[in-house]
């Protein structure tokens, strides 16, 4: 039992456009999806987000093979969720911002070319070191969201919950 139930439609939060804005405006995110065994699978990724696409890539770092989990996890599974969010000491600064979507790993080719585009814009190394893939799509059809206070005037409780 709640000892103070919480209003079921205000949250203080933002707005959708101030959290996809703050979404893509991060470095790092967390891609999670799903082993074919039902088991969570969580690692930090660089990402971009083109219109309601979430675009990464398996890059140029030392890995152990190019047969990741998250790209088996996917085939077996496509459900993911990317996570992004800010930490402060001052917690009325805390948000986060979660996209929920189909993944699949497309051919490299016409479709992946774009989101490579964006990948080198927003992050120096692929400049010079493109990754080469494979790349992840995560076909978002819900965000979620919450924030302490603003950066925006504040969302209904459905977004955030």
């Amino acid at each position: 039992m709640e000892r103070w139930p919480r209003p079921r439609h205000t949250v203080v939060g933002m707005e959708e456009a101030t959290a996809r804005r703050l979404f893509a405006q991060a470095r790092v995110g967390r891609l999670a999806t799903v082993t074919p065994g039902g088991e969570p699978h969580l690692v930090p990724v660089t990402f971009v987000l083109v219109d309601d696409t979430v675009w990464t890539a398996v890059d140029g770092k030392p890995k152990r093979t190019r047969r990741l989990q998250r790209l088996r996890n996917i085939a077996a599974n496509p459900r993911a969720s990317v996570l992004v969010d800010h930490y402060a000491e001052d917690w009325s600064q805390l948000w986060w911002v979660r996209a929920d979507g189909s993944a699949r790993v497309p051919a490299a080719g016409d479709e992946v070319a774009p989101a490579l585009g964006a990948l080198a814009a927003k992050y120096e190394v692929y400049r010079t070191d493109p990754p080469g893939g494979p790349f992840i799509a995560i076909d978002v059809h819900r965000w979620r969201w919450w924030a302490a206070s603003g950066p925006g005037p504040s969302a209904d409780d459905g977004p955030s919950r």
